[in-house]
């Protein structure tokens, strides 16, 4: 009988860390990783800020050597995107007509950035930033331009406006919604992340829009144009709008997909054979009770190391408790859980000195914590949310002195 074999397609955190974690877990068969880029799997979170900065070069963002991948008998197949996967045979083809078969299919495909739908779209000079290629082109990009806009106020586009100011550009960020990172994070962070960029400079438009980017005759962008008429010089732009979810090929297939791969809590799609993790797959959300699809290297790593213990013969829902980072100048941000829904936010620390966490209730329930320049208060709250409590409660927290560290010795007595 042949030895069990296990294809990964996507070579981001997610598709490196599945076939990593399948050796360490004990995988005796065959593993082949494809990807679509013709480098090694690579860091991701560094793009926007060290790689941009100029502070660390491609060759040193690889998640793994290609030592690695020769010493775990790994196949790393690069430059050779999946085109259609055939269940029935269970094989894949890939973009250079090789087939592979596979005993085990796992789908890491990632995510991509959406597309601005204003007219000027395509002019020279209009970025966004996922991959490496993508990052290597606005660093160069950065070198001449005097005015940077980045259009949408989440984690990479705050990030890359973070470092463009550092480097000297003059930036802008227009934010369509009320405030930066709704979707992430609580109101009061959004209006300290609003301040500290203001503050180093960074122009902050809310609930305003950019409807068109206009160029010069050799078709570089040097303008954008805003709902009301205003126009902004912008000889350089990031669109970081979000991301959707690369499903092609797994809906091509017959696959069940809703912004994302659907996968049950123990990450297997609609077809046994097949599972999916990372940023395309959409899971039953074990602290939320309901289905979400995370982009964090948490949820990418973690999920690798649980479709892992599947197919090694150790089977376990999912679980984990997310959790994700930012830097932004001197502020290092860490959140812990997930605070959609909440209804109470209390303060521990002084924002004022820069370090402080927001503990963001609903009811009584902490749903997350989010910690500026106090890592102890994130990784404390994050042990005590990711093994079930105890949790301070909200009357308790917002007490003169508390602290975690006390809390926490006194839970544990």
């Amino acid at each position: 009988m042949a030895a069990p074999s296990v294809v990964v397609i996507g070579a981001g955190q997610a598709g490196s860390d599945t076939a990593a974690a399948l050796r360490s877990q004990g995988f005796g068969g065959r593993i082949t990783l494809v990807g679509a880029e013709g480098v090694l799997p690579y860091q991701r979170p560094p793009l926007s800020k060290q790689f941009l900065a100029g502070t660390r070069g491609g060759t040193d963002l690889a998640l793994r050597p290609a030592s690695f991948h020769t010493a775990q008998d790994i196949e790393f197949v690069g430059r050779d995107p999946a085109v259609r996967l055939d269940r029935a045979g269970a094989r894949v083809l890939l973009a250079s007509g090789r087939s592979l078969g596979y005993q085990h299919l796992v789908l890491a495909l990632g995510a991509r950035p959406r597309r601005l739908p204003v007219p000027g779209a395509g002019l020279d000079g209009v970025l966004t930033l996922r991959t490496l290629t993508d990052a290597g082109r606005l660093r160069d990009g950065m070198r001449d331009a005097g005015h940077l806009l980045v259009i949408g106020g989440g984690f990479v586009g705050l990030e890359v406006a973070a470092t463009a100011r550092a480097a000297g550009l003059e930036v802008t960020v227009v934010e369509a919604g009320a405030r930066l990172l709704a979707r992430s994070v609580s109101g009061a962070m959004s209006a300290h992340l609003l301040a500290e960029h203001r503050a180093h400079g960074v122009r902050v438009l809310l609930s305003r829009r950019v409807t068109a980017l206009r160029g010069d005759g050799a078709g570089q962008v040097r303008e954008a144009e805003l709902d009301g008429g205003e126009r902004i010089a912008a000889d350089l732009v990031v669109v970081g709008i979000g991301a959707l979810p690369e499903v092609g090929p797994a809906a091509d297939a017959g696959l069940a997909v809703d912004d994302g791969i659907l996968v049950d809590a123990y990450l297997r799609t609609s077809d046994p054979a097949v599972h999916a993790v990372g940023d395309c797959a959409r899971f039953p959300g074990p602290h939320t009770g309901r289905p979400i699809r995370l982009e964090s290297v948490q949820n990418a790593a973690d999920q690798a190391r649980c479709v892992a213990a599947t197919l090694c013969g150790n089977p376990r829902p999912y679980a984990a408790l997310p959790w994700f980072w930012t830097e932004q100048y001197g502020l290092r941000l860490q959140i812990a859980g997930l605070g959609d829904g909440h209804d109470k936010v209390v303060t521990v620390g002084d924002p004022s000195t820069g370090r402080f966490s927001l503990l963001c209730y609903r009811g009584r329930q902490l749903l997350a914590t989010e910690s500026v320049n106090r890592p102890a208060d994130h990784m404390i709250t994050r042990r005590l949310m990711g093994a079930g409590g105890p949790l301070p409660a909200p009357e308790e927290a917002a007490r003169p002195g508390f602290g975690f560290k006390a809390f926490q010795q006194a839970a544990t007595v």
